[in-house]
């Protein structure tokens, strides 16, 4: 957290694709109900410091394990939003794309994103970058976020290979690190 310095805007946990079809896949993706543990946390201590948690949710076409109005795209019951907490919908690996996120986050005064939830080397990636690149200070919580494995690869190489990567323009602590009082 002290790599990034403190800013006076408010900092607001970003909650990626936590969907039920996620969790439905043939194959299960790295550590799903550690995952799941780490963002409970997560949303907890945002809440008890009254910081902002803003979800985001893909959409899919019919056929596909998150497809709009499925069992599948319903964020997962274990995170789900509270009444007010903005959902973001959208279509594309980045959150920011077509979608009225950076309209909620300005009127929030957000100026730092916490960052957790699926998949690692797609929506995360995608999203922290775009944060980045609209000048948002982002942390991805490095057990915050998950995959499945590929091309030879297992889910927690695609994972520790992807923290190494947004080290370059996050901050990138553990779930137990992150507090959002300080932030």
């Amino acid at each position: 957290w002290k790599e990034v310095g403190i800013m006076s805007k408010v900092t607001a946990l970003l909650v990626i694709d936590v969907q039920n079809g996620m969790f439905e896949e043939p194959e299960p993706m790295h550590d799903g109900p550690g995952l799941l543990e780490r963002i409970e946390s997560l949303i907890g201590k945002a809440k008890a410091s009254d910081a902002p948690v803003i979800y985001v949710q893909h959409n899919e076409d019919e056929g596909y394990p998150l497809a709009t109005g499925s069992t599948g795209w319903g964020i997962h019951p274990r995170i789900a939003p509270t009444a007010g907490e903005p959902t973001i919908q959208k279509h594309v690996p980045d959150a920011f794309q077509n979608t009225d996120l950076q309209e909620v986050l300005t009127r929030l005064g957000v100026g730092r994103l916490v960052m957790a939830g699926l998949q690692t080397d797609m929506c995360i990636a995608a999203t922290a970058k775009g944060a980045h690149d609209r000048g948002y200070e982002v942390a991805v919580v490095k057990d915050g976020h998950s995959t499945w494995g590929q091309g030879g690869e297992s889910g927690l190489q695609i994972i520790g290979r992807y923290n190494d990567k947004f080290r370059s323009f996050a901050a990138n602590p553990s779930a137990s690190e992150v507090d959002f009082r300080s932030a």
